[in-house]
Protein backbone atom coordinates (compact mmCIF):
# COMPACT_ATOMS: atom_id res chain seq x y z
CA UNK A 1 0.00 0.00 0.00
CA UNK A 2 1.29 3.47 -0.89
CA UNK A 3 2.65 5.37 2.09
CA UNK A 4 2.90 9.01 1.09
CA UNK A 5 1.01 11.95 -0.39
CA UNK A 6 2.58 14.93 -2.13
CA UNK A 7 1.32 18.51 -1.90
CA UNK A 8 2.45 21.39 -4.13
CA UNK A 9 1.83 25.04 -3.25
CA UNK A 10 2.30 27.89 -5.71
CA UNK A 11 2.58 31.09 -3.71
CA UNK A 12 3.45 34.60 -4.77
CA UNK A 13 7.17 34.06 -5.29
CA UNK A 14 8.03 30.73 -3.68
CA UNK A 15 6.92 27.34 -4.99
CA UNK A 16 6.89 24.60 -2.37
CA UNK A 17 6.52 20.86 -2.55
CA UNK A 18 6.19 18.66 0.52
CA UNK A 19 5.88 14.93 1.04
CA UNK A 20 3.81 13.62 3.95
CA UNK A 21 3.09 10.28 5.48
CA UNK A 22 -0.51 9.52 6.39
CA UNK A 23 -0.11 10.91 9.92
CA UNK A 24 0.77 14.36 8.56
CA UNK A 25 4.49 14.07 9.27
CA UNK A 26 6.63 16.10 6.86
CA UNK A 27 9.03 13.67 5.23
CA UNK A 28 10.67 16.21 2.93
CA UNK A 29 10.13 19.82 1.85
CA UNK A 30 11.72 21.68 -1.04
CA UNK A 31 11.13 25.09 -2.58
CA UNK A 32 12.06 27.13 -5.60
CA UNK A 33 11.58 30.80 -6.40
CA UNK A 34 10.12 32.42 -9.46
CA UNK A 35 10.56 36.11 -10.13
CA UNK A 36 7.60 38.47 -10.19
CA UNK A 37 7.81 40.84 -13.16
CA UNK A 38 6.41 44.36 -13.16
CA UNK A 39 6.61 45.45 -16.82
CA UNK A 40 4.44 48.50 -16.12
CA UNK A 41 3.13 50.14 -12.94
CA UNK A 42 0.26 48.08 -11.57
CA UNK A 43 1.17 44.93 -13.54
CA UNK A 44 2.31 41.84 -11.62
CA UNK A 45 3.27 38.94 -13.85
CA UNK A 46 5.39 35.82 -13.91
CA UNK A 47 6.72 33.82 -16.82
CA UNK A 48 4.40 30.78 -16.99
CA UNK A 49 7.12 28.49 -18.34
CA UNK A 50 9.50 29.57 -15.58
CA UNK A 51 6.71 28.90 -13.09
CA UNK A 52 6.40 25.33 -14.33
CA UNK A 53 10.17 24.86 -14.18
CA UNK A 54 10.15 26.15 -10.58
CA UNK A 55 7.53 23.51 -9.77
CA UNK A 56 9.71 20.89 -11.43
CA UNK A 57 12.69 21.91 -9.28
CA UNK A 58 10.63 21.81 -6.08
CA UNK A 59 9.13 18.40 -6.85
CA UNK A 60 12.47 16.96 -7.92
CA UNK A 61 14.01 18.36 -4.75
CA UNK A 62 11.50 16.54 -2.59
CA UNK A 63 12.00 13.29 -4.48
CA UNK A 64 15.77 13.53 -4.10
CA UNK A 65 15.69 14.70 -0.48
CA UNK A 66 13.28 12.00 0.68
CA UNK A 67 15.08 9.14 -1.04
CA UNK A 68 11.83 7.20 -1.31
CA UNK A 69 10.62 4.97 -4.10
CA UNK A 70 8.22 7.30 -5.96
CA UNK A 71 5.94 4.32 -6.47
CA UNK A 72 5.12 4.76 -2.79
CA UNK A 73 3.49 8.15 -3.49
CA UNK A 74 -0.23 7.43 -3.51
CA UNK A 75 -1.27 10.69 -5.12
CA UNK A 76 -0.46 14.35 -5.68
CA UNK A 77 -2.53 17.51 -5.36
CA UNK A 78 -1.82 21.17 -5.96
CA UNK A 79 -2.82 24.43 -4.37
CA UNK A 80 -1.90 28.00 -5.20
CA UNK A 81 -2.90 31.62 -5.15
CA UNK A 82 -6.43 32.31 -6.23
CA UNK A 83 -7.47 34.64 -9.04
CA UNK A 84 -4.99 36.20 -11.40
CA UNK A 85 -5.05 34.59 -14.82
CA UNK A 86 -3.20 31.85 -16.72
CA UNK A 87 -4.05 31.64 -20.43
CA UNK A 88 -3.21 28.50 -22.40
CA UNK A 89 -3.35 28.24 -26.18
CA UNK A 90 -4.63 25.58 -28.54
CA UNK A 91 -1.20 23.94 -28.56
CA UNK A 92 -1.14 23.61 -24.77
CA UNK A 93 1.43 26.34 -24.19
CA UNK A 94 0.97 29.70 -22.43
CA UNK A 95 -0.01 32.58 -24.73
CA UNK A 96 0.80 35.29 -22.18
CA UNK A 97 2.72 35.54 -18.89
CA UNK A 98 0.84 34.36 -15.83
CA UNK A 99 -0.85 37.23 -14.00
CA UNK A 100 -0.82 37.38 -10.22
CA UNK A 101 -3.81 38.39 -8.10
CA UNK A 102 -2.27 41.72 -7.04
CA UNK A 103 -2.38 43.04 -10.62
CA UNK A 104 -4.42 46.27 -10.87
CA UNK A 105 -4.33 47.07 -14.59
CA UNK A 106 -8.06 46.36 -14.83
CA UNK A 107 -9.19 48.58 -11.94
CA UNK A 108 -11.21 50.82 -14.28
CA UNK A 109 -13.57 47.97 -15.17
CA UNK A 110 -14.15 47.21 -11.50
CA UNK A 111 -14.99 50.86 -10.83
CA UNK A 112 -17.46 50.80 -13.72
CA UNK A 113 -19.19 47.61 -12.56
CA UNK A 114 -19.74 49.06 -9.12
CA UNK A 115 -21.01 52.34 -10.56
CA UNK A 116 -23.36 50.95 -13.22
CA UNK A 117 -25.07 48.31 -11.04
CA UNK A 118 -23.35 45.23 -12.50
CA UNK A 119 -22.06 44.27 -9.06
CA UNK A 120 -25.57 44.39 -7.57
CA UNK A 121 -26.90 42.27 -10.43
CA UNK A 122 -24.31 39.49 -10.18
CA UNK A 123 -23.92 39.36 -6.39
CA UNK A 124 -26.72 36.81 -5.74
CA UNK A 125 -24.86 34.38 -8.00
CA UNK A 126 -21.22 35.26 -7.24
CA UNK A 127 -21.50 36.07 -3.49
CA UNK A 128 -18.30 38.14 -3.56
CA UNK A 129 -16.79 41.51 -4.27
CA UNK A 130 -15.07 42.27 -7.56
CA UNK A 131 -11.47 43.41 -7.71
CA UNK A 132 -8.90 44.13 -10.37
CA UNK A 133 -6.88 40.93 -9.97
CA UNK A 134 -9.84 38.67 -10.71
CA UNK A 135 -10.14 36.89 -14.06
CA UNK A 136 -13.35 38.72 -15.01
CA UNK A 137 -11.67 42.13 -14.93
CA UNK A 138 -8.47 40.87 -16.55
CA UNK A 139 -10.33 39.11 -19.36
CA UNK A 140 -12.27 42.25 -20.25
CA UNK A 141 -8.95 44.12 -20.24
CA UNK A 142 -7.62 41.59 -22.76
CA UNK A 143 -10.71 42.02 -24.93
CA UNK A 144 -10.10 45.75 -25.11
CA UNK A 145 -6.30 45.91 -25.12
CA UNK A 146 -4.96 42.60 -26.46
CA UNK A 147 -7.77 40.86 -28.39
CA UNK A 148 -5.18 39.02 -30.47
CA UNK A 149 -4.07 37.17 -27.32
CA UNK A 150 -7.59 36.18 -26.32
CA UNK A 151 -8.22 34.73 -29.79
CA UNK A 152 -5.44 32.20 -29.18
CA UNK A 153 -6.81 30.96 -25.83
CA UNK A 154 -8.13 27.43 -25.39
CA UNK A 155 -8.16 27.25 -21.58
CA UNK A 156 -8.55 29.79 -18.79
CA UNK A 157 -6.79 28.44 -15.71
CA UNK A 158 -6.23 29.37 -12.12
CA UNK A 159 -2.60 28.99 -11.05
CA UNK A 160 -2.77 25.52 -9.49
CA UNK A 161 -4.98 24.21 -12.30
CA UNK A 162 -2.30 25.26 -14.78
CA UNK A 163 0.32 23.28 -12.81
CA UNK A 164 -1.95 20.24 -12.64
CA UNK A 165 -2.40 20.55 -16.40
CA UNK A 166 1.36 20.47 -16.87
CA UNK A 167 1.59 17.37 -14.67
CA UNK A 168 -1.17 15.46 -16.45
CA UNK A 169 -1.97 17.06 -19.81
CA UNK A 170 -5.65 17.08 -18.80
CA UNK A 171 -7.60 20.33 -18.48
CA UNK A 172 -9.86 20.82 -15.46
CA UNK A 173 -10.92 23.62 -13.16
CA UNK A 174 -11.67 23.00 -9.49
CA UNK A 175 -14.64 24.42 -7.62
CA UNK A 176 -13.02 26.09 -4.60
CA UNK A 177 -10.66 28.09 -6.79
CA UNK A 178 -13.20 28.87 -9.48
CA UNK A 179 -15.84 29.84 -6.92
CA UNK A 180 -13.62 32.74 -5.85
CA UNK A 181 -13.08 34.10 -9.36
CA UNK A 182 -16.46 35.68 -10.28
CA UNK A 183 -16.42 33.37 -13.33
CA UNK A 184 -18.75 30.87 -11.67
CA UNK A 185 -22.30 30.83 -10.38
CA UNK A 186 -21.40 29.94 -6.79
CA UNK A 187 -25.03 29.66 -5.71
CA UNK A 188 -25.76 26.90 -8.24
CA UNK A 189 -22.22 25.41 -8.39
CA UNK A 190 -21.94 25.74 -12.14
CA UNK A 191 -20.78 27.92 -14.97
CA UNK A 192 -23.43 30.38 -16.12
CA UNK A 193 -23.64 32.03 -19.56
CA UNK A 194 -25.92 34.75 -18.23
CA UNK A 195 -23.42 35.62 -15.52
CA UNK A 196 -20.61 35.91 -18.06
CA UNK A 197 -22.85 38.06 -20.25
CA UNK A 198 -23.21 40.58 -17.43
CA UNK A 199 -19.44 41.06 -17.55
CA UNK A 200 -19.35 41.07 -21.35
CA UNK A 201 -17.51 37.74 -21.38
CA UNK A 202 -19.99 35.35 -22.98
CA UNK A 203 -17.39 34.55 -25.65
CA UNK A 204 -15.18 33.04 -22.92
CA UNK A 205 -17.66 30.33 -21.87
CA UNK A 206 -16.04 27.60 -23.99
CA UNK A 207 -12.60 28.47 -22.58
CA UNK A 208 -13.58 27.41 -19.05
CA UNK A 209 -12.33 23.89 -18.22
CA UNK A 210 -14.68 21.20 -16.84
CA UNK A 211 -15.28 21.56 -13.09
CA UNK A 212 -14.02 19.04 -10.55
CA UNK A 213 -14.09 18.80 -6.75
CA UNK A 214 -10.99 19.07 -4.58
CA UNK A 215 -10.67 15.34 -3.90
CA UNK A 216 -11.58 14.06 -7.36
CA UNK A 217 -8.93 12.46 -9.54
CA UNK A 218 -8.09 14.80 -12.44
CA UNK A 219 -5.62 12.70 -14.38
CA UNK A 220 -2.27 11.05 -13.77
CA UNK A 221 1.35 12.10 -14.10
CA UNK A 222 2.33 11.95 -17.76
CA UNK A 223 5.61 10.84 -19.30
CA UNK A 224 7.04 14.33 -19.79
CA UNK A 225 6.33 15.44 -16.21
CA UNK A 226 7.71 12.17 -14.84
CA UNK A 227 10.97 12.58 -16.72
CA UNK A 228 11.42 16.12 -15.45
CA UNK A 229 10.46 15.55 -11.80
CA UNK A 230 11.34 11.95 -11.03
CA UNK A 231 7.71 11.11 -10.27
CA UNK A 232 6.26 7.81 -11.43
CA UNK A 233 4.18 7.80 -14.61
CA UNK A 234 0.52 7.16 -13.78
CA UNK A 235 0.57 8.62 -10.25
CA UNK A 236 -2.94 10.01 -9.62
CA UNK A 237 -3.33 13.78 -9.38
CA UNK A 238 -6.31 15.15 -7.42
CA UNK A 239 -8.19 18.39 -8.07
CA UNK A 240 -6.52 20.27 -5.26
CA UNK A 241 -7.85 23.53 -3.87
CA UNK A 242 -7.67 27.31 -3.52
CA UNK A 243 -4.84 28.22 -1.14
CA UNK A 244 -7.24 29.75 1.38
CA UNK A 245 -9.05 26.41 1.56
CA UNK A 246 -5.77 24.51 1.76
CA UNK A 247 -4.62 26.49 4.78
CA UNK A 248 -8.05 26.29 6.41
CA UNK A 249 -8.34 22.51 6.13
CA UNK A 250 -4.70 22.13 7.20
CA UNK A 251 -5.52 24.00 10.41
CA UNK A 252 -8.39 21.61 11.07
CA UNK A 253 -11.24 23.90 10.05
CA UNK A 254 -13.91 21.22 9.62
CA UNK A 255 -16.76 22.86 11.54
CA UNK A 256 -17.98 26.35 12.43
CA UNK A 257 -16.41 26.36 15.90
CA UNK A 258 -12.99 27.35 14.56
CA UNK A 259 -11.63 30.49 12.95
CA UNK A 260 -8.68 30.60 10.52
CA UNK A 261 -6.18 33.44 10.17
CA UNK A 262 -3.66 33.29 7.33
CA UNK A 263 -0.94 35.90 7.67
CA UNK A 264 1.09 35.57 4.49
CA UNK A 265 1.14 37.60 1.29
CA UNK A 266 -2.53 38.30 1.94
CA UNK A 267 -4.37 38.94 5.18
CA UNK A 268 -6.94 36.16 5.03
CA UNK A 269 -9.49 35.71 7.79
CA UNK A 270 -12.22 33.13 7.48
CA UNK A 271 -14.65 30.64 8.91
CA UNK A 272 -16.99 28.04 7.44
CA UNK A 273 -20.75 27.91 7.58
CA UNK A 274 -23.51 25.64 6.35
CA UNK A 275 -25.34 28.72 5.10
CA UNK A 276 -23.81 31.08 2.53
CA UNK A 277 -23.49 34.75 3.41
CA UNK A 278 -24.42 37.12 0.60
CA UNK A 279 -23.58 40.71 1.50
CA UNK A 280 -22.21 43.76 -0.29
CA UNK A 281 -19.95 44.44 2.66
CA UNK A 282 -18.32 40.98 2.73
CA UNK A 283 -15.21 40.30 0.67
CA UNK A 284 -16.12 36.80 -0.48
CA UNK A 285 -18.25 33.74 0.09
CA UNK A 286 -16.94 30.72 -1.81
CA UNK A 287 -17.40 26.98 -1.86
CA UNK A 288 -15.37 25.11 0.75
CA UNK A 289 -13.45 21.91 0.14
CA UNK A 290 -15.61 20.05 2.71
CA UNK A 291 -18.94 19.38 0.98
CA UNK A 292 -21.91 21.15 2.55
CA UNK A 293 -19.91 24.14 3.79
CA UNK A 294 -19.31 27.65 2.53
CA UNK A 295 -16.19 29.67 3.27
CA UNK A 296 -16.77 33.25 4.44
CA UNK A 297 -13.64 35.30 3.85
CA UNK A 298 -12.37 38.79 4.52
CA UNK A 299 -9.03 39.40 2.83
CA UNK A 300 -6.62 41.92 1.37
CA UNK A 301 -2.90 41.94 0.39
CA UNK A 302 -1.96 43.69 3.64
CA UNK A 303 -0.19 41.06 5.71
CA UNK A 304 3.32 39.62 6.15
CA UNK A 305 4.41 40.65 2.65
CA UNK A 306 4.98 44.08 4.21
CA UNK A 307 7.79 42.58 6.30
CA UNK A 308 9.20 40.87 3.22
CA UNK A 309 9.40 44.30 1.56
CA UNK A 310 11.10 45.87 4.57
CA UNK A 311 13.69 43.12 4.79
CA UNK A 312 14.40 43.17 1.05
CA UNK A 313 14.72 46.95 0.80
CA UNK A 314 16.49 47.80 4.06
CA UNK A 315 18.16 44.68 5.45
CA UNK A 316 18.69 41.96 2.89
CA UNK A 317 19.58 38.31 3.43
CA UNK A 318 23.23 39.23 3.98
CA UNK A 319 22.59 41.86 6.62
CA UNK A 320 25.99 42.33 8.31
CA UNK A 321 24.97 42.00 12.00
CA UNK A 322 23.78 38.41 11.46
CA UNK A 323 26.72 37.22 9.39
CA UNK A 324 28.04 34.02 10.96
CA UNK A 325 25.52 34.15 13.82
CA UNK A 326 23.39 31.26 12.65
CA UNK A 327 20.34 33.53 12.74
CA UNK A 328 18.16 34.62 9.87
CA UNK A 329 17.32 38.23 9.24
CA UNK A 330 13.77 37.40 10.35
CA UNK A 331 15.07 36.15 13.69
CA UNK A 332 16.71 39.52 14.15
CA UNK A 333 13.50 41.34 13.24
CA UNK A 334 11.62 39.35 15.86
CA UNK A 335 14.25 40.16 18.46
CA UNK A 336 14.04 43.86 17.67
CA UNK A 337 10.26 43.89 17.92
CA UNK A 338 10.33 41.98 21.19
CA UNK A 339 12.82 44.50 22.63
CA UNK A 340 10.18 47.28 22.41
CA UNK A 341 7.18 47.13 24.74
CA UNK A 342 3.81 48.00 23.17
CA UNK A 343 3.53 51.21 25.17
CA UNK A 344 7.01 52.45 24.18
CA UNK A 345 6.05 53.63 20.70
CA UNK A 346 2.93 55.00 19.04
CA UNK A 347 4.08 54.93 15.42
CA UNK A 348 1.26 53.87 13.13
CA UNK A 349 1.94 51.84 10.01
CA UNK A 350 -0.67 51.35 7.29
CA UNK A 351 0.25 48.04 5.57
CA UNK A 352 -0.98 49.01 2.12
CA UNK A 353 2.13 48.39 0.02
CA UNK A 354 0.34 45.97 -2.31
CA UNK A 355 -3.28 46.99 -1.83
CA UNK A 356 -5.62 47.84 1.01
CA UNK A 357 -8.80 46.86 2.82
CA UNK A 358 -10.00 50.47 2.92
CA UNK A 359 -9.87 52.94 0.00
CA UNK A 360 -8.83 51.42 -3.34
CA UNK A 361 -6.05 53.97 -3.76
CA UNK A 362 -4.75 53.88 -0.18
CA UNK A 363 -0.97 53.90 0.21
CA UNK A 364 1.35 52.48 2.84
CA UNK A 365 2.90 54.92 5.28
CA UNK A 366 4.42 55.38 8.71
CA UNK A 367 2.80 58.08 10.86
CA UNK A 368 4.47 59.56 13.94
CA UNK A 369 8.17 59.04 13.26
CA UNK A 370 10.65 60.95 15.44
CA UNK A 371 14.41 61.31 15.20
CA UNK A 372 14.99 59.06 18.20
CA UNK A 373 13.14 56.12 16.65
CA UNK A 374 15.24 53.28 15.27
CA UNK A 375 14.59 50.07 13.32
CA UNK A 376 13.05 48.25 16.29
CA UNK A 377 10.36 50.93 16.72
CA UNK A 378 9.61 50.94 13.02
CA UNK A 379 9.40 47.15 12.84
CA UNK A 380 7.10 46.99 15.86
CA UNK A 381 4.80 49.46 14.10
CA UNK A 382 4.92 47.32 10.96
CA UNK A 383 4.03 44.15 12.88
CA UNK A 384 1.20 45.97 14.68
CA UNK A 385 -0.16 47.52 11.49
CA UNK A 386 -0.46 44.08 9.89
CA UNK A 387 -2.34 42.75 12.93
CA UNK A 388 -4.66 45.78 12.97
CA UNK A 389 -5.50 45.21 9.31
CA UNK A 390 -6.40 41.60 10.15
CA UNK A 391 -8.54 42.86 13.04
CA UNK A 392 -10.50 45.17 10.73
CA UNK A 393 -11.31 42.16 8.56
CA UNK A 394 -12.25 40.02 11.54
CA UNK A 395 -14.61 42.68 12.88
CA UNK A 396 -16.45 42.62 9.54
CA UNK A 397 -16.80 38.84 9.71
CA UNK A 398 -18.09 38.97 13.28
CA UNK A 399 -21.03 41.06 12.08
CA UNK A 400 -22.47 37.74 10.93
CA UNK A 401 -21.59 35.55 13.89
CA UNK A 402 -19.97 35.41 17.32
CA UNK A 403 -16.23 34.87 17.65
CA UNK A 404 -15.60 31.12 17.30
CA UNK A 405 -14.19 29.22 20.27
CA UNK A 406 -10.80 28.67 18.63
CA UNK A 407 -8.65 30.86 16.37
CA UNK A 408 -5.88 29.14 14.43
CA UNK A 409 -3.07 30.90 12.59
CA UNK A 410 -0.84 29.99 9.67
CA UNK A 411 1.31 31.80 7.14
CA UNK A 412 4.68 33.49 7.47
CA UNK A 413 3.70 35.42 10.61
CA UNK A 414 2.88 32.15 12.39
CA UNK A 415 6.63 31.39 12.49
CA UNK A 416 7.18 34.42 14.72
CA UNK A 417 6.34 33.94 18.40
CA UNK A 418 6.29 37.67 19.07
CA UNK A 419 3.94 38.26 16.13
CA UNK A 420 1.62 35.44 17.25
CA UNK A 421 1.53 36.88 20.77
CA UNK A 422 0.65 40.24 19.26
CA UNK A 423 -2.28 38.66 17.38
CA UNK A 424 -3.53 37.04 20.60
CA UNK A 425 -3.16 40.31 22.56
CA UNK A 426 -4.86 42.50 19.94
CA UNK A 427 -7.73 40.02 19.47
CA UNK A 428 -7.78 39.13 23.19
CA UNK A 429 -8.42 35.54 22.19
CA UNK A 430 -6.44 32.27 22.47
CA UNK A 431 -4.50 31.46 19.34
CA UNK A 432 -3.48 27.98 18.24
CA UNK A 433 -0.40 27.38 16.09
CA UNK A 434 -0.21 24.29 13.97
CA UNK A 435 2.64 21.84 13.43
CA UNK A 436 4.49 21.81 10.14
CA UNK A 437 6.04 24.56 8.11
CA UNK A 438 3.97 24.46 4.93
CA UNK A 439 0.26 24.19 5.63
CA UNK A 440 -0.71 24.93 2.02
CA UNK A 441 1.07 21.80 0.86
CA UNK A 442 -0.45 19.84 3.74
CA UNK A 443 -3.98 20.85 2.74
CA UNK A 444 -3.28 19.77 -0.82
CA UNK A 445 -1.79 16.48 0.37
CA UNK A 446 -4.91 15.80 2.42
CA UNK A 447 -6.98 16.06 -0.78
CA UNK A 448 -4.66 13.56 -2.41
CA UNK A 449 -5.20 11.16 0.49
CA UNK A 450 -8.98 11.39 0.20
CA UNK A 451 -8.90 11.08 -3.60
CA UNK A 452 -7.14 7.71 -3.36
CA UNK A 453 -9.33 6.34 -0.57
CA UNK A 454 -6.76 6.52 2.20
CA UNK A 455 -9.28 8.65 4.10
CA UNK A 456 -13.06 8.57 3.64
CA UNK A 457 -13.33 12.35 3.98
CA UNK A 458 -11.35 15.52 4.59
CA UNK A 459 -12.70 15.52 8.14
CA UNK A 460 -11.05 12.15 8.74
CA UNK A 461 -7.87 13.28 6.99
CA UNK A 462 -7.80 16.27 9.34
CA UNK A 463 -8.10 14.02 12.38
CA UNK A 464 -5.08 12.04 11.19
CA UNK A 465 -2.85 14.73 9.73
CA UNK A 466 -3.47 18.01 11.61
CA UNK A 467 -1.76 18.76 14.92
CA UNK A 468 -1.72 21.79 17.21
CA UNK A 469 1.77 22.44 18.62
CA UNK A 470 1.09 25.33 20.96
CA UNK A 471 -1.63 27.61 22.26
CA UNK A 472 -0.87 31.29 22.86
CA UNK A 473 -2.97 32.98 25.52
CA UNK A 474 -3.63 36.73 25.36
CA UNK A 475 -1.85 38.96 27.85
CA UNK A 476 -4.61 40.97 29.58
CA UNK A 477 -2.06 43.62 30.58
CA UNK A 478 -1.76 44.61 26.90
CA UNK A 479 -5.48 44.90 26.26
CA UNK A 480 -5.86 48.62 26.95
CA UNK A 481 -2.76 49.78 25.08
CA UNK A 482 -3.68 47.80 21.97
CA UNK A 483 -7.25 49.07 22.09
CA UNK A 484 -5.85 52.62 22.11
CA UNK A 485 -3.44 51.87 19.29
CA UNK A 486 -6.13 50.18 17.20
CA UNK A 487 -8.44 53.15 17.66
CA UNK A 488 -5.64 55.45 16.46
CA UNK A 489 -4.99 53.14 13.50
CA UNK A 490 -8.63 53.34 12.41
CA UNK A 491 -8.73 57.10 12.94
CA UNK A 492 -5.62 57.48 10.76
CA UNK A 493 -7.24 55.42 8.00
CA UNK A 494 -10.37 57.56 8.14
CA UNK A 495 -8.45 60.85 8.27
CA UNK A 496 -6.31 60.01 5.23
CA UNK A 497 -9.20 58.72 3.10
CA UNK A 498 -9.61 62.00 1.22
CA UNK A 499 -5.87 62.22 0.50
CA UNK A 500 -5.33 59.04 -1.53
CA UNK A 501 -6.75 60.35 -4.77
CA UNK A 502 -4.11 63.09 -4.77
CA UNK A 503 -0.97 61.05 -4.01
Amino acid sequence: MSKYVLGIDNGGTVIKAALYDLTGHEVAVASSKVEMNIPEPGYTERDAEELWEANVRAIAGVVQQSGINTGDIAAIATTGHGNGLYLIGQDGTPVYPGIYSTDVRAQGYVDRWYADGTFDTVLPKTMQSIWAGQPVALLVWFQDHKPEILKKVRWIFMCKDYIRYRLTGEAYAEITDMSGSNLMNVRDVTYDRELLREFGLENCFEMLPPLKYSSEICGTVNQEAAQKTGLKVGTPVAGGLFDIDACAIATGITDDEKFCIIAGTWSINQYISKQPIVSKSLFMTSLYCVPGYWLATEASPTSASNLEWFVTEFLGDNYAPIAGSGKSVYDLCNEWVESIAPEETHIIFLPFLYGSNVEAGAKACFIGLKGWHHKAHILRALYEGVVFSHKMHIEKLLAYRDMPKVARITGGAARSEVWCQMFADVLQAPLEVMSGTELGTLGAAMCAGVATGHFPSLERASENMVQVVRTILPNPDNKTIYEEKYANYKKTVETLASLWKHV
